[in-house]
């Protein structure tokens, strides 16, 4: 009885297995381009929306206590100012006028942390500059007449007392400001305070610089909505708008009787 043996199968010919080998190599190139311009679609895609529409930013001072707090991490609409108009009792980040803030003594940094963080903040995950602007609360808008304190220590804007007891961090029975002031907001800039008046360095403190403390709109960068960080403070920001709803517009204020 004979056993038939199956026949060893035939090598490939070379041919073949080098037509596999560059195709093999082609479809990682191919895999790989695809994930680079993902990559850069992302990255553009970041970079626009923190240009033109949202914008993270930090906070490093108490002034706007306790609706802020110390490095609390925030958003900025960036939309408003480009399309729409502020409103009082609109929290707003906005560049330094001039003079508010201290000179700068943030320490060098090595070359390789400056490009790591520049690069982060081009897709809004870190917010280098945030040292160099502030927040605040929007109290006048431009040609409102903003006065304090009347007898009962309250702002009063256009001739109507604002009640600020739901935001602004104050010892009991204390005026709205420490310090008085009579203004009347330019056209095109902005009369700010801080929410934790006694600890504000804001419109009021800044009345001898150019600017003689009002805000130019331009350096407004938007308007904070959001808290992101950290996540047991995650929330939307209250501007308070009712508190400002009874007061009238400039015009109506100057017409009189």
């Amino acid at each position: 009885m004979t056993t038939q043996q199956s026949a060893a199968p035939e090598p490939a010919p070379t041919s073949t297995l080098m037509a596999e080998t560059p195709s093999r190599s082609r479809g990682w190139l191919i895999f790989l381009r695809d994930v680079v311009v993902i990559v850069l679609i992302a990255v553009l895609v970041s970079f626009l929306v923190k240009t033109f529409v949202i914008r993270s930013f930090y906070i490093p001072s108490g002034s706007m206590e306790d609706t802020l707090m110390v490095d609390d991490r925030i958003f900025v609409d960036e939309l408003t100012p480009r399309f729409g108009a502020y409103e009082r009792g609109d929290i707003v980040v906005f560049r330094d006028p001039g003079g508010w803030l201290p000179p700068s003594n943030r320490p060098e940094r090595a070359p390789v942390v400056e490009a790591v963080d520049w690069v982060l903040s081009l897709v809004g995950l870190t917010a280098p500059d945030s040292d160099d602007h502030l927040v605040k609360r929007i109290i006048g808008l431009p040609g409102d007449h903003v006065v304090c304190c009347n007898d009962l220590g309250q702002i009063t804007v256009n001739g109507v007392a604002i009640d600020e007891t739901s935001y602004t961090k104050l010892p009991g029975g204390s005026p709205a400001s420490a310090d008085a002031f009579d203004v009347t907001v330019p056209e095109g800039s902005l009369w700010v305070l801080g929410d934790n008046r006694n600890r504000s360095k804001d419109s009021r403190y800044n009345t001898d610089q150019p600017g003689r403390g009002f805000v130019p709109v331009d350096n407004v960068v938007g308007r904070a909505f959001v808290v992101t960080w950290p996540f047991d403070r995650w929330g939307l920001l209250d501007f308070h708008h009712e508190v400002f709803a009874g007061v009238p517009d400039p015009e109506a204020e100057s017409a009189g009787p």
